[in-house]
């Protein structure tokens, strides 16, 4: 990286490579962390999963305070920021000795993650490229939707050869060595702020109440409570759908590669599609996912259906949900009012996947649960067609 800018696509790339290393090393890792640090720390199952529930929602509260940063120029400190205190979280996580500072950790992960995940690098690349974001999000996400595939292997076998609290400080170091100058140098001649609030009908104070942001709102809310919903439960829903063992561990393993594959689709298709046509049509594979699982009951053909249709339309729903706000409500403020959606959908993703479980009963299993989530995904659908309208109406 030189001094002079970057061009679109090594900008693109760079922030690419930058989603993965985080995503993969705190999102991703968290599950490999679990045992050991319930045997070092002496805690419940319930107990160390909290800690992943109490960074959701620090992510949440912080988001809308980081979009209005954004929004005002300051992306390059924001990510340099975001990545310089996840590299310190880590750090700190590799020295936790009780429940407590496992948990203050987290909170710190949590805040760190809403300044360098996926809502502020789209917000980065709508302000930077408003004519183009759509394009320059959906690479973006190829790389961070490998992260699984990479980061769970990799902190396994540093986990596994050199302890848990040695691999957090490789891992922190990696974030100090790449994430960091990424965010530093690439991120440099930021737009500067947005047109200032005004009282006029682009002021964000209006439209946080108007009609297209509330929908918009429904629409992220219920589609993101539901993926967060399937993932932790997901190995129960395909041994009931009777699946063969060897496919109950494959299929899963493997969703990472289905979501890519949906985003490449979308990269190499959308343009001899109306945009907004796509934008009807990718998230209905969700409820039509749900839908044949729970008509085929105990059939493996609809356990395979299920995964097929939810991974690519998990992974095409990435991009409609990064931009919808752009397209269906104002670029101006998008990092601002995507932010305001944080902490509603902290709690949907922190609630839905105990709900799913609560909803689960010995007799039939998780139908009840998977109708709600049916449910929740045509009332979200439904929502975006009317933003949509109200949107795109003649003004």
């Amino acid at each position: 990286m030189t001094t002079r800018p970057l061009s679109r696509t090594a900008l693109v790339w760079w922030l690419s490579l930058a989603q993965l290393v985080t995503w993969g090393s705190v999102f991703y890792t968290f599950a490999l962390l679990l045992e050991p640090v319930e045997r070092e720390l002496g805690l419940t199952r319930a107990q160390s999963s909290l800690a992943f529930s109490l960074a959701l929602l620090a992510e949440g509260l912080c988001a809308y305070p980081v979009g209005r940063w954004i929004d005002r120029g300051h992306e390059r400190a924001v990510m340099t920021g975001g990545s310089l205190l996840v590299a310190a979280a880590l750090v700190l996580h590799a020295f936790v000795q009780s429940a407590a500072a496992f948990y203050a950790t987290w909170i710190l992960l949590g805040a760190a993650l809403a300044g360098t995940l996926y809502a502020p690098v789209f917000a980065v690349v709508t302000r930077r490229y408003p004519a183009d974001f759509r394009r320059a999000i959906i690479t973006i996400t190829f790389l961070g939707g490998l992260a699984s595939s990479v980061f769970i292997p990799l902190s396994a076998a540093l986990i596994q050869g050199w302890g848990w609290r040695n691999a957090l400080l490789v891992l922190a170091a990696v974030h100090l060595l790449l994430c960091v100058p990424i965010h530093a140098l690439c991120l440099r001649g930021a737009p500067g702020p947005s047109a200032p609030a005004t009282p006029g009908a682009h002021s964000p104070a209006l439209l946080l109440r108007s009609a297209p942001f509330l929908l918009i709102g429904v629409f992220v809310i219920g589609m993101m409570g539901i993926t967060a919903a399937i993932p932790p439960h997901l190995i129960s829903l395909l041994r009931e759908a009777g699946l063969h063992e060897a496919w109950v561990i494959a299929i899963p393993a493997t969703i990472g590669v289905v979501q890519v594959l949906g985003r490449l689709l979308l990269y190499f298709f959308e343009h001899r599609f109306d945009l907004h046509l796509a934008n009807r049509l990718i998230p209905v594979l969700i409820p039509l996912s749900l839908a044949a699982l729970i008509a085929g009951a105990a059939s493996p053909v609809a356990g395979v259906v299920f995964v097929v249709l939810y991974g690519l339309g998990n992974g095409m729903l990435t991009i409609v949900k990064g931009t919808a706000i752009a397209q269906y409500v104002n670029r101006e403020h998008v990092a601002s009012l995507n932010g305001a959606l944080g902490i509603p959908t902290a709690i949907a993703r922190a609630l839905a996947p105990v709900l799913l479980g609560v909803l689960w009963t010995r007799e039939a299993g998780y139908r009840w649960g998977l109708a709600v989530l049916l449910a929740v995904a045509v009332v979200a659908c439904v929502a975006l067609v009317a933003a949509q309208r109200k949107s795109l109406l003649p003004r």
